[in-house]
């Protein structure tokens, strides 16, 4: 546990040197965020730098220093994650080389998510690492999906990088939620480690919770300067960096059907958007003053330091009600 807890400060440490360096170089070449006009509360946000999420992304490489041997899985993952950061990059770069709000076009950005999935997807499906079996929640089952598991995998990411990516919309939200959610996983990792069938899939295991304790380290650290008033966003390089590395611990560990438990917040922020999109399309009102969600409560006028506090305060409860129920009505405690 030292040596996971050293790995954690060390990675906070390289977040916090790095925040007021990448800030300072987003100002220079006027890496900003577009104001949506439509959003007062937004208004006081004009000129604040973006590509915040360059900070976690490379903080989090600390890991790399840490992995022992059998650490396939975890290179990945952090692939995965930069793979997915890349692509937000790009959204971002025409964002801000162009001073609008839409960067990528939809079907591209889409197009690129799929991409990356499939690529992970074929991996997993031909790898003895990962295989094509899932575990159920809150017991040690697995089902096999066979070839389906590549068309799940793929889903899966979607559904992940964009539920993160719609959940990014106030200071401290995703990122918060984010480290909140990674707390209740490592601790499930931690007891499915123990379900490994052999030594090298243990050190597997072992070294995606080194990777979990790095990013959130380097998620706390860019904490400090995106918590409300935030000096710097994370955009959608940060958003879609997380949503990608979120995926792969939950399909590497073959844990995908906890993803909705843990992160109930980021399941409803994707639905809120939904359910808005087909009312309005159906009845031409909405359900929501603003979605996802949180802007609807921000139009409300809660204030978004509450906002951002309560989806943190319910991942907390909801991560440690699920790993509650793990241990205890799953039977994991009999692996103590």
């Amino acid at each position: 546990m030292s040596y996971y807890l050293l790995a954690f400060l060390i990675t906070l440490v390289v977040a916090l040197i790095l925040g007021p360096l990448v800030i300072a170089a987003s100002k220079k070449i006027k890496a900003s965020q577009t104001v949506l006009e439509y959003v007062k509360e937004h208004s006081n946000k004009s000129g604040t730098p973006t590509l915040g999420g360059i900070i976690f992304i490379v903080a989090s490489l600390v890991a790399l220093c840490f992995f022992t041997k059998n650490y396939t899985l975890a290179i990945i993952a952090l692939a995965s994650m930069f793979a997915y950061g890349i692509l937000g990059f790009l959204d971002d770069f025409i964002k801000i080389r162009y001073k609008q709000n839409l960067g990528l076009k939809p079907y591209q950005k889409i197009i690129g998510q799929v991409g990356i999935a499939t690529i992970l997807a074929f991996f997993c499906y031909y790898s003895n690492l990962v295989g094509t079996t899932i575990y159920l929640p809150f017991v040690k089952t697995t089902i096999d999906l066979s070839w389906g598991v590549i068309p799940f995998i793929i889903l899966v990411y979607l559904a992940v990088t964009n539920s993160v990516n719609l959940t990014d919309g106030l200071d401290g939200l995703a990122a918060g939620v984010s480290t909140s959610y990674l707390i209740g996983f490592v601790t499930l990792l931690f007891l499915y480690q123990k379900l490994a069938a052999s030594t090298a899939m243990v050190e597997e295991f072992q070294n995606l919770i080194m990777l979990c304790f790095c990013v959130i380290g380097a998620l706390i650290g860019y904490m400090s300067y995106n918590c409300f008033p935030a000096k710097i966003f994370m955009g959608d390089t940060g958003s879609l960096a997380l949503g990608g590395l979120i995926a792969s611990l939950a399909i590497f560990s073959r844990l995908e059907l906890y993803i909705p438990l843990l992160g109930i917040m980021f399941v409803i922020s994707a639905l809120s958007v939904i359910l808005q999109v087909l009312h309005y399309k159906r009845t031409k009102k909405r359900i929501f003053k603003m979605a996802p969600i949180h802007h609807h409560f921000q139009q409300c006028g809660v204030h978004e330091n509450r906002i951002t506090l309560v989806y943190i305060v319910i991942t907390i409860m909801m991560s440690s009600l699920v790993v509650i129920i793990s241990i205890f009505a799953g039977g994991l405690w009999k692996m103590f």
